[in-house]
Parts: C-alpha cells; sequence; structure tokens
C-alpha cells in the first residue's frame, strides 16, 4: 500500500485544493470538504446580505471555535485523568 496519495478537494467557491494524505485518511477528508460545503451553502443563502468570502471566514471561525473548544475538553480531560492517576497513587501507597 501506498504511503501517501493525491486527492484534490473543494472548499467554497475556491480552486480546487491538492492534497497529500494517507489513504485511510481519504473518507475523513472527504466528510470534512462536504460538511464545510454544506455549512457554507447554508450560510449564504441565511446570510444573503454577505459575499461569499465573508461567509467562508464565518465558517471557518466556526469550526477554529469547534477545534479549540474541543483542545480546551482534552487538557481538562487530561488534567483530571493525571488527578485521579495521583489519587490511586496515594490510595495504594496507604493500602500497602
Amino acid at each position: 500500500m501506498k504511503d501517501s496519495q493525491h486527492i484534490s478537494i473543494r472548499i467554497a467557491d475556491t480552486p480546487p485544493i491538492g492534497l497529500d494524505i494517507r489513504p485511510d485518511r481519504e473518507e475523513m477528508v472527504r466528510r470534512i470538504e462536504k460538511n464545510i460545503n454544506t455549512v457554507w451553502a447554508r450560510w449564504c443563502d441565511d446570510f444573503s446580505d454577505r459575499t461569499p468570502h465573508e461567509v467562508l471566514a464565518m465558517v471557518t471561525y466556526q469550526y477554529a471555535k469547534l477545534y479549540y473548544e474541543l483542545v480546551e475538553r482534552v487538557e481538562a480531560n487530561e488534567e483530571a485523568i493525571g488527578d485521579f492517576e495521583n489519587f490511586l497513587d496515594e490510595a495504594i501507597h496507604r493500602v500497602s
């Protein structure tokens, strides 16, 4: 199996973007492409007073916001897991 493959995606009304990806990631990339384009098309209709580029900026902001919210959750979970591991270590030492 090849380590990477070249695909093209198209986001909004921009020219195609070439990507080199692992073959097992293509389905995810295509889902991302479809989802972004679905949101962009719907928001173009909902915000018809905005230019397509403004709508694309709004979509970009929304995805960036979701990404950073997820990063914060992951960091909080990692901290909680670390605290729990410390608690377990202390409990084990008390029993030993």
